[in-house]
């Protein structure tokens, strides 16, 4: 799903100059209904590339090595849910599963109850901020889930936060 930050698109680009009001603003976002962003794993907020970086010889991660820590993540994900029922990968966890594998210690604790005040997530929001942290880990092949892993899943909910507040 991909959706503009306003009517004009330019809302917080840097690039061009939004011409919405505020007003405009929270009516476009409050057209994406609450019920509808908790039902979304992961939200991203995408900027305009500029031309300097497109043309820069810098070459980042590639497709291959990415995919191969995927295939990794994916791994670990199927021996830990292995001989469950109907549980392939830390997305289809029910709370059950939340309870028993996305174990968090007090530091991160504290840190998902801040997130959970400040943003006002819901329960919901709350359990996919678990999933999308136990990931996170896979994927830094970590057994346990860091207060760093919950930052970078909490980081993911740009919806849910006060974003669009001007």
């Amino acid at each position: 799903m991909a959706t503009q930050p306003c009517v004009c698109g330019h809302y917080g680009s840097g690039i061009q100059e939004c011409t919405c009001t505020a007003q405009q603003i929270h009516k476009y976002i409050g057209k994406i209904s609450g019920p509808l962003l908790d039902r979304i794993d992961i939200h991203v907020e995408v900027p305009a590339v500029q031309y300097n970086e497109l043309s820069t010889k810098k070459s980042g991660e590639t497709s291959q090595m990415i995919r191969g820590r995927v295939i990794e993540a994916r791994k670990i994900q199927a021996k830990r849910f292995e001989g469950r029922k109907g549980l392939y990968s830390n997305a289809d966890m029910e709370t059950k599963e939340i309870k028993e594998f996305c174990v968090i210690d007090e530091a991160g604790m504290e840190l998902l109850k801040t997130a959970m005040t400040k943003l006002g997530l819901s329960a919901r929001a709350y359990d996919r901020i678990l999933k999308v942290s136990r990931t996170i880990a896979d994927l830094a092949r970590n057994e346990s889930i860091r207060p760093e892993h919950l930052s970078e899943a909490i980081q993911y909910r740009s919806l849910d936060r006060n974003f669009y507040s001007t």
